[in-house]
């Protein structure tokens, strides 16, 4: 029923290692094991927008934990109730649950395919999956440092008898001991990664992630022993991958109310400094059409005066000005300048 999966892994591989033979012994282990390893870049390129919308939904999920955490008070145990108004919430805000598991659900169908494949390659077997009998028993023998990437750790049957003609079990189980420890490790690492990019979590979410970063490195450990050799690489070169990935996301995206987020966010809405927008010393200032109309204006009123009613200019007060000028009872005209000081003394005549 997956022969079309099975093909279509088979197929990338060998398009890789077409590639790297190139400037490659085709036979050789390292570009059977580049080949593996471009098969995870291949499919991780693929998901990548899946993994960009696993943690849009992620930091969505979070943002909506406040209101949650109001609806579960307002049910209390009305667990119906409140499962429809966390549907409704869901709804309205355009948040999808389900987001989180779409970079995983496609990579459980890749990561068996590649252990079927991988795991029937021995020796003198025939073609698998559209490779030839000849680069089929060349994947089975190529050798990553000295131990053969179809062996296992732990093997039986003819596949055991044809592989040990080629290998030792002493290269075979040190090889693959070392790639178990690498995988287990870095799978803890980036499930603690995942938990950073998450943000903090209570109650069964927290549970299920402390589940998830001690129970997958060991349930590893224990079904490690009989994944083939090309398997341990292709997982551990997946780990590597996911958690470059997961630092720059980190970087670009952090977890609401984290340090980072909040130094990015005032990093992306600078206060602005008053003294900045002064001119400097010796420049003219600016001013807008609005604000010169209105400094126009303004100056206008100021120094104008106004006429009263009986015809007396007056200040802008009202009142009558000392200097000012007008006429007088008998209708003649009033001087306005001061008058004169009287003189000292009579002049001379000549």
């Amino acid at each position: 029923m997956l022969d079309w999966l099975y093909t279509a892994i088979s197929f990338v591989m060998e398009q890789w290692h077409a590639l790297f033979s190139t400037f490659l012994d085709p036979a050789g282990g390292i570009t059977w094991a580049l080949s593996i390893m471009f098969l995870v870049v291949t499919v991780r390129l693929i998901l990548f927008p899946l993994f960009v919308k696993q943690v849009k939904s992620q930091r969505a999920m979070q943002e909506l934990q406040p209101e949650i955490a109001k609806l579960r008070k307002q049910y209390g145990s009305d667990r119906q109730g409140m499962s429809q108004a966390m549907m409704a919430l869901q709804k309205e805000r355009g948040v999808n649950p389900l987001a989180g598991c779409l970079p995983v659900l496609p990579q459980i169908p890749i990561f068996l395919s590649l252990f079927h494949v991988l795991r029937r390659l021995a020796p003198g077997a025939q073609g698998l999956y559209g490779w030839s009998d000849a680069l089929t028993d060349q994947a089975a023998r190529a050798e990553l440092f000295g131990a053969p990437i179809s062996a296992s750790f732990n093997m039986t049957g003819a596949k055991e008898t044809a592989i040990l003609e080629i290998a030792t079990y002493g290269q075979i189980r040190t090889v693959a001991a070392v790639l178990i420890v690498i995988m287990c490790a870095t799978t803890f690492m980036t499930q603690k990664q995942i938990m950073k990019r998450s943000g903090p979590v209570e109650g069964q979410a927290a549970t299920v992630q402390r589940l998830m970063l001690y129970g997958m490195p060991l349930s590893l450990l224990v079904s490690g022993f009989i994944f083939p050799i090309g398997v341990l690489l292709y997982w551990v070169t997946n780990n590597a991958w996911t958690f470059g990935q997961q630092f720059f996301i980190l970087r670009k995206m952090p977890p609401p109310g984290s340090d980072a987020a909040k130094a990015k966010a005032a990093a992306e809405k600078p206060a602005v400094d008053p003294r900045t927008l002064a001119p400097k010393p010796g420049a003219k200032p600016v001013r807008t059409k609005g604000a010169r109309a209105a400094g126009a204006s303004a100056s206008t009123a100021a120094t104008t005066s106004t006429v009263a009613p009986t015809g007396e200019p007056t200040a802008a007060d009202g009142l009558p000005t000392a200097s000012s000028g007008g006429l007088d009872g008998a209708g003649t005209e009033r001087s306005t300048a001061a008058p004169r000081p009287a003189a000292k003394g009579k002049r001379k005549r000549r």
